[in-house]
């Protein structure tokens, strides 16, 4: 039996830093685009995530790119990857 390989799985997003009040946690708000399904118009919808920071080096306005890790708290799923 061959011991499995560890891959990194799970969503990575692309978002902008809105709020970093709290230590080693910021807040990332993600933009998508959804087609209505009777008017077919696309709409902008924003999904906002708390993110772990660690060191506090992100500011506000910063475009950021998270992936999802194991729960760290009740709210923080996400860590950040890279700052650019």
């Amino acid at each position: 039996m061959t011991t499995p390989t560890t891959t990194t799985k799970g969503r990575t997003l692309k978002g902008t830093v809105v709020a970093t009040k709290m230590v080693d946690t910021c807040t990332v708000a993600v933009e998508r685009y959804v087609k209505h399904p009777k008017y077919k118009k696309f709409l902008k919808r924003t999904s906002k995530f708390l993110v772990h920071d660690a060191g506090n080096t992100a500011t506000v306005g910063d475009k950021v790119e998270i992936t999802s890790v194991r729960p760290i708290s009740k709210r923080k799923s996400f860590t950040l990857v890279t700052k650019k």
